[in-house]
C-alpha cells in the first residue's frame, strides 16, 4: 500500500461515507421543514455536488465560500467540497455587503455558494471581487439555479474521496478581532473528529438515537458542530431550521420533531423563557414541568457563546425541569473545551475541562497564577486551528506553540470549576456573536453630530451583555434624548442588528491614556 493511502483521512469520508459503511444508509440524517433526508440521500447529494464543483474547475486546496441558511444543501456543499479536497468557508449570513466583499477577497475563494434569499447581499457589493469566478445559487425547494443545476443533474452519484490526510486543511471559519479585520482560522481535516469525540461523546454522551436541534446557525463554529458534524459523527439525526430562531419558530420545531438535545445561547434561552412566561400570564396557566411540556422530549440543554446568567439557569430549571450545561468554546479551538456536565452543574461557572484539553491561567508574564486568582486562560488540544490566514503576527500572539490564548480572563475555585471574569481585550459577545467595539465606534463617528465615541459591554436587565455607547458631541449639538435615539437608528441602519448600541450616553469627554488612547475599561 502506498504511503499516501496509509495516511489517508478525508473528513467527508469519515462523517458521511462511514455511516453508509456501518449500515445507517436508510436512517434519517436530517429532519427539515420541506422533507427528511436519509444518510444515503445525503451521500448522494454530497457526491453529485462534489462532482459538479469539480466540473466548475474547483481543485484541491481551492477555497469555496458558503453563504447559506441552515438547509440540507449546506451539508452537500460543505462535505462535497471537502471530499474533492477543496476548502469550504461558511460565513455569517447576517452581515452587510461590504463584509462579504472583504471575505471573498481575503480568502480568494473561487466559488461562492449562496442561498437564494441571500443573493441581494452579494449583488449589493459595490467594490471589485478579484478572485471570484462562479456563484452557485441554491434554494431548498428548487435546488440550484442554471447553469449549476445542469451540472448537478448530470454529475455522477459516486465520488472517490481525495487522498488527503488528517493534517490537510479541511475548512476555515472567520473570527472577528478587537482591532483590524476578521481573521480566517484555518482548521485541519481531523479537528471535527477531535471535538466530536471529546465533547459530543465524552461529555454529552450523544448516541445514534439522539435527535439534535441547534438554535445557533451552521456558519458558527458552535452551530457547525451542533447541527452537522456531531450528529454525523455519532450516527444521530439533526433538525435544521432555515428560518430565524424566534421563540415561536423554535417551539414549533420542538413540537414537530421532538429533539432529544437542544443547543442555544443565553440570549435565546432568555427569549424562550420570556415567551412562555408571557403566555402563562396571558392564559392564567402555571409552568408545567410534566410529561407534556414543550421541552419534554429534550434530555440535555447546552449553552455557549457567552456566560450563562444564573437567573436564566434557575428560571429555566423551574420552568422546564432541565439543567442548562454552560460551556466555553472558540472559533480557534472549534468547539467547547470547558463545560458543566450532566449531573454536575455549578450555576454561574463554565464547568471543568473537556477530556483531551489542557488549561492554564497565566499572568501578564506568562506565569501560572495561584488557584482563585484571575489571569488569562490558555488552552491546548488537538482541535486547535493551524493559523490565521495571512495574519502572521495575530497567529503568533494567539497560537503560542501548543497553547492558544483565548483572550478570556478566568479563575479556578477550590473545587476545580472555572469562572469567567471577562475579556482581556475590548471585544463583546452579544447573543453569542462577537462584536468589535471599533466597528460600532467607526459607524457612530460618521454621524455629523459625533465628535468621538467609545463602545463597551453593559448588562441588560437579564444580565446579558449588550453594546453601550458613550458619545462626545460636536459643538453646536445638544444632548437631548432625541439625539440618542437618532444615533441608535444610525447604527441600526448600517450594521448588523445585534451590533447597535442599546444605550447611548452623551458625555463631555472620554477617559484617555497619556498617549491619547481611549480607556474603555474605565467606562466599563
Amino acid at each position: 500500500m502506498a504511503k499516501a493511502e496509509q495516511d489517508f483521512f478525508n473528513a467527508a469520508d469519515y462523517f458521511v461515507d462511514r455511516n453508509i459503511r456501518e449500515g445507517r444508509g436508510d436512517k434519517i440524517a436530517i429532519y427539515s421543514e420541506k422533507r427528511n433526508y436519509t444518510y444515503l440521500e445525503i451521500q448522494k447529494m454530497v457526491n453529485k455536488t462534489g462532482n459538479a464543483l469539480r466540473e466548475l474547475g474547483l481543485r484541491i486546496d481551492d477555497r469555496i465560500m458558503l453563504l447559506m441558511l441552515d438547509v440540507p444543501q449546506f451539508y452537500a456543499a460543505f462535505w462535497g467540497a471537502i471530499k474533492i479536497g477543496a476548502v469550504p468557508i461558511p460565513v455569517n449570513t447576517m452581515l452587510p455587503p461590504e463584509d462579504y466583499e472583504y471575505y471573498l477577497n481575503d480568502s480568494r475563494a473561487k466559488v461562492l455558494v449562496v442561498s437564494e434569499d441571500l443573493v441581494p447581499l452579494i449583488t449589493s457589493i459595490k467594490g471589485d471581487l478579484y478572485y471570484l469566478r462562479d456563484m452557485v445559487v441554491l434554494s431548498e425547494e428548487d435546488g440550484a439555479q442554471v447553469p449549476f443545476k445542469q451540472k448537478y443533474k448530470h454529475a455522477p452519484a459516486t465520488l472517490k474521496a481525495e487522498l488527503t490526510t488528517k493534517d490537510d486543511v479541511g475548512f476555515w471559519l472567520y473570527s472577528s478581532g478587537s482591532t483590524g479585520s476578521p481573521k480566517g482560522a484555518v482548521h485541519s481535516q481531523y479537528d471535527m473528529v477531535v471535538s466530536a469525540e471529546s465533547y459530543a461523546r465524552g461529555v454529552l454522551g450523544l448516541t445514534p438515537e439522539d435527535i439534535i436541534f441547534s438554535g445557533a446557525r451552521l456558519f458558527f463554529g458552535y452551530g457547525l458542530g451542533n447541527g452537522m458534524y456531531f450528529p454525523l459523527a455519532l450516527g444521530a439525526s439533526a433538525v435544521l431550521n432555515p428560518g430565524p430562531p424566534t421563540p415561536k419558530n423554535i417551539f414549533s420545531y420542538l413540537e414537530r420533531f421532538r429533539p432529544t438535545v437542544f443547543f442555544g445561547v443565553p440570549t435565546l434561552y432568555g427569549q424562550l423563557l420570556e415567551y412562555k412566561e408571557r403566555q402563562d400570564r396571558e392564559q392564567g396557566t402555571k409552568a408545567d414541568t410534566g410529561p407534556g411540556h414543550e421541552f419534554s422530549s429534550v434530555r440535555i440543554c447546552v449553552s455557549a457563546g457567552e456566560a450563562l446568567p444564573t437567573d436564566i439557569y434557575y428560571r429555566w430549571k423551574e420552568r422546564f425541569g432541565l439543567d442548562i450545561l454552560d460551556g466555553i468554546g472558540s472559533t480557534e479551538m472549534l468547539h467547547i473545551f470547558i463545560s458543566n456536565r450532566p449531573g454536575d452543574v455549578r450555576p454561574g461557572s463554565t464547568g471543568k475541562p473537556v477530556p483531551g484539553y489542557t488549561l492554564k491561567i497565566v499572568d501578564d508574564a506568562g506565569q501560572e497564577v495561584p488557584q482563585g486568582e484571575i489571569g488569562t486562560l490558555l488552552v491546548k488540544g488537538d482541535s486547535a486551528a493551524q493559523q490565521y490566514w495571512r495574519k502572521r503576527e495575530r497567529s503568533r500572539k494567539t497560537m503560542q506553540g501548543e497553547w492558544v490564548n483565548t483572550g478570556d480572563k478566568y479563575y479556578i475555585d477550590k473545587d476545580g470549576y472555572y469562572w469567567c471574569a471577562g475579556r482581556t481585550d475590548d471585544m463583546l459577545k452579544v447573543g453569542g456573536i462577537w462584536v468589535s467595539p471599533v466597528e460600532v465606534e467607526n459607524c457612530l463617528n460618521e454621524h455629523p453630530a459625533v465628535l468621538e465615541s467609545a463602545v463597551v459591554g453593559y448588562p441588560d436587565e437579564k444580565e446579558l451583555i449588550k453594546p453601550k455607547a458613550y458619545v462626545v458631541l460636536r459643538e453646536g449639538f445638544d444632548g437631548s434624548d432625541n439625539i440618542s435615539e437618532e444615533l441608535k437608528k444610525w447604527v441600526l441602519d448600517r450594521l448588523a442588528k445585534y451590533k447597535y448600541p442599546r444605550w447611548v450616553e452623551i458625555v463631555t469627554a472620554l477617559p484617555k491614556s497619556a498617549t491619547g488612547k481611549i480607556q474603555r475599561y474605565k467606562l466599563r
